[in-house]
C-alpha cells in the first residue's frame, strides 16, 4: 500500500458519514474553496454541485498525475465519461486506476480515486436533467484537458485564445454546468438562461485566470505554462526563458495585462450573479465568495510582481472572513455590489491598454 493511500480508519468512517458530509468529508482536503462556498447553496442544489466539484476533481486528478503516459489520461479520462454518463463499471474503474497513482499525488485524492463508486452512486441518485448536465461538464472537459496536455507547454500557449480555449475545458464548462443547474433550480433564474449560460464561460475563465496567474511559479517547476506568448511577445518577453528565479519586467508587465484581461472577465462574473435574483441570497454568496477572492488574489499579485511562490500572494484567512461578512451584508444590492466591485477590482486595470490580437500579430511578423 502506498503511504499516500488512505488507512483503513478513514475508509471505515466514510462509510458511516451520510451522502452530504461524505462529500463533504472529501472537498474540504482537494477543493478548500469550494468546500467553503458549496454550503452556501440551497437544498437541492448544493448536492449537486458539491458531486460536480468531485468529479471534475477525478477528471483534474487523471490529467496532473506524472505516473500516466498521454495515451493512458486519455484511457482513464474516456472510461470516466463513461462511468459518469451510466453509472456502470465504478469499481472496476477505481481499482484501475488507483495502484497507478504515484506518490506525487496528494492523499486526499488518492481517497477520492478510491471512493469514485461511492461518488458515482451519488450522483446517480439526482434527476435525470441534473445527471446530464454533470456528465455532459465531465464529457467536455475529459476530452478537452488531453488536447493540451499533448502539448509542449514549457513554452507556455501560443496565444490568448488558446488560453482562453484551456480555461473553457477546465472552467468555462463548470460555469455552464452551473448555470443549467441554477435555472433547472428556479424558474425565476431560468427566465435569464441564455444571458447567463453567456456569462458563465467567463465567470469561469476569470477564476481559472486568477489561479494560472498565483501558481505561475508551482507550474514552472513542473515544467509548464500556460501562459500565453503573444500577451509577452508585446512586452519582449519570451516564455521559453521562464524559470522559477525569472525576475524580469518585461515579464511582469505582461503579467499586469493578463490580470488586465482576468478583472474583465470577473466584471461579468459580476454581471452573472447580479442576473440572480436578490433573494437567492444562498446562490448569490456562493458566487460572490469566489469572485471576492479572486479579486482579492489578483490586487496581491499585482502588488507583489516579483513574487516566486503561490505562498506569497495567497489571501489570509483575516481577509476570507472579511470577504464571507461583506458579502453577507451587500448580498440584495445590486448597487452596493457594483459599487463594491469597481472600488475593489479598480487597481487591476491597465489604463491605455487593450488586447489587440491583429496588432500582435502585425508586431511580431517585424
Amino acid at each position: 500500500m502506498s503511504e499516500n493511500s488512505p488507512s483503513s480508519d478513514t475508509k471505515i468512517m466514510l462509510d458511516h458519514l451520510s451522502d452530504d458530509d461524505f462529500q463533504a468529508y472529501l472537498l474540504q482536503d482537494v477543493s478548500r474553496t469550494f468546500a467553503l462556498t458549496i454550503p452556501e447553496l440551497p437544498n437541492g442544489l448544493k448536492e449537486a454541485v458539491a458531486n460536480a466539484y468531485l468529479l471534475c476533481r477525478i477528471v483534474d486528478t487523471i490529467e496532473d498525475e506524472v505516473s500516466l503516459s498521454p495515451a493512458q489520461k486519455e484511457y482513464f479520462c474516456t472510461g470516466f465519461i463513461s462511468v459518469t454518463k451510466t453509472g456502470r463499471q465504478a469499481e472496476a474503474f477505481a481499482q484501475e486506476l488507483g495502484p497507478l497513482l504515484s506518490s506525487q499525488t496528494i492523499p486526499a485524492e488518492h481517497l477520492l480515486i478510491q471512493q469514485i463508486p461511492r461518488v458515482i452512486a451519488i450522483t446517480h441518485g439526482f434527476s435525470s436533467y441534473q445527471i446530464d448536465a454533470l456528465a455532459n461538464c465531465v464529457e467536455t472537459m475529459a476530452k478537452g484537458m488531453p488536447v493540451f496536455q499533448a502539448q509542449n507547454l514549457k513554452i507556455g500557449l501560443s496565444t490568448l485564445a488558446d488560453m482562453d480555449n484551456y480555461c473553457y475545458y477546465v472552467a468555462g464548462c463548470v460555469g455552464e454546468m452551473l448555470a443549467k443547474l441554477f435555472c433547472h433550480y428556479s424558474p425565476e433564474i431560468a427566465a435569464h438562461e441564455t444571458e447567463l449560460l453567456k456569462l458563465s464561460v467567463s465567470f469561469g475563465q476569470g477564476l481559472q485566470m486568477t489561479n494560472i496567474l498565483k501558481d505561475i511559479w508551482d507550474d514552472a517547476s513542473r515544467d509548464v505554462c500556460w501562459l500565453p506568448q503573444d500577451i509577452f511577445t508585446e512586452t519582449g518577453y519570451q516564455l521559453s526563458d521562464l524559470t522559477t528565479t525569472t525576475n524580469d519586467k518585461n515579464f511582469q508587465l505582461g503579467l499586469e495585462r493578463l490580470i488586465s484581461i482576468a478583472q474583465g472577465h470577473l466584471q461579468n462574473a459580476l454581471n452573472f450573479t447580479l442576473l440572480i435574483p436578490s433573494h437567492e441570497t444562498g446562490i448569490r454568496n456562493f458566487c460572490l465568495l469566489a469572485l471576492g477572492m479572486a479579486v482579492l488574489t489578483l490586487r496581491k499579485i499585482k502588488q507583489h510582481p516579483d513574487f516566486t511562490n503561490s505562498s506569497q500572494v495567497k489571501i489570509t484567512r483575516n481577509s476570507v472572513k472579511a470577504t464571507i461578512f461583506t458579502t453577507r451584508l451587500a448580498v440584495r444590492s445590486n448597487t452596493f455590489l457594483s459599487l463594491l466591485f469597481n472600488v475593489s477590482s479598480r487597481p487591476l486595470k491597465t489604463p491605455g491598454w487593450t488586447y489587440s490580437p491583429q496588432s500582435l500579430k502585425a508586431k511580431s511578423a517585424l
